[in-house]
């Protein structure tokens, strides 16, 4: 079952609903703090986590396939790693399509695999908060639109740790379409002024294959559906109706039967995202389109030399 994260998570300010949920946060923040592993294991092979902080939506995996794809072209011998959720196939397919992808109930197994078959890097995407492993790299994912919501930890708001814990981070990247980055990266800098921030900026990759006098309506169950609706907009596609699903959500045949019975009284055209389009049934293949895109890392050699390579 996928829940939908509540509105009041992503207020500027925290409201009272938040605060009546805040001892429960820090019972659960003591409880992390408390709950941790003698001894980290660490690996021959290097191991870059592409983690995030805030709950979903950060843009690892697109990250983490860019960064695969640089190393390869570098004659690195990476793959990905991932511990198995089995409401998470879409990003598993995804990343199956685009390199090997080592998977395990344990991430400390699927690492050990990937270090028998001699390959030299693993990155895992996601994993930051697992202190089983002793990390060579780790990379602190966030969204420009949604940054750290209202700034509390679960349930009072969307972060998995307070804020305040960046000081022990090296290497920060801002997802998204160049949104608010300015003002993010001011807000880090006085909480660590040593880290390292990186930019990075989605890019279409079949846009030739959308009218752009057509009409669209649009629906993702991602953790980033704002993001994907601005990069539509940037990109001059006209957008009448938009629906948004919780992360991963399994779409049932009524969902769909609802977007396309709108589409045809709208004469729209239904467009989605690759991530959503793997978990559709094929019968919707030749009525729904989705758009491909990348992950442009605006600044990739500073980038690659702040995590070794």
């Amino acid at each position: 079952m996928n829940l939908r994260k509540p509105n009041f998570w992503n207020l500027k300010k925290p409201n009272m609903l938040a605060y009546l949920l805040l001892p429960i946060a820090k019972t659960i923040q003591l409880f992390n703090i408390l709950k941790k592993y003698s001894r980290p294991k660490k690996f021959k092979i290097k191991t870059i986590c592409i983690g995030n902080i805030y709950v979903g939506g950060t843009g690892k995996t697109s990250l983490s396939i860019e960064l695969n794809k640089i190393l390869n072209n570098k004659n690195i011998k990476s793959c990905y790693v991932k511990k198995f959720y089995k409401n998470q196939i879409d990003e598993q397919t995804i990343l199956k399509n685009k390199g090997k992808l080592f998977l395990s109930n344990e991430r400390v197994t699927a690492i050990k695999l990937a270090e028998e078959d001699k390959y030299e890097v693993a990155i895992l995407d996601d994993g930051l908060q697992d202190r089983s492993i002793e990390f060579s790299s780790e990379i602190v994912c966030f969204n420009s639109i949604n940054w750290i919501g209202n700034g509390l930890t679960i349930p009072a708001g969307p972060l998995r740790e307070n804020i305040s814990n960046l000081k022990r981070y090296k290497n920060i990247f801002i997802n998204g379409n160049l949104e608010n980055t300015e003002k993010i990266q001011a807000e880090i800098k006085t909480i660590n002024p040593q880290i390292n921030i990186h930019l990075g900026k989605y890019i279409p990759l079949n846009l030739n294959e959308f009218n752009l006098n057509d009409k669209y309506i649009v629906f993702s169950g991602i953790g980033n559906h704002s993001t994907f609706i601005s990069m539509l907009n940037l990109n001059g596609l006209k957008i009448i109706k938009d629906f948004e699903y919780p992360d991963h959500y399994q779409y049932e045949k009524e969902d769909i039967d609802k977007i396309l019975f709108q589409a045809e009284n709208l004469n729209c055209k239904v467009i989605t995202t690759e991530k959503d389009y793997v978990r559709l049934d094929k019968i919707y293949s030749n009525k729904i389109k989705f758009l491909k895109s990348k992950l442009k890392i605006i600044d990739e050699e500073k980038f690659m030399r702040c995590i070794g390579y």
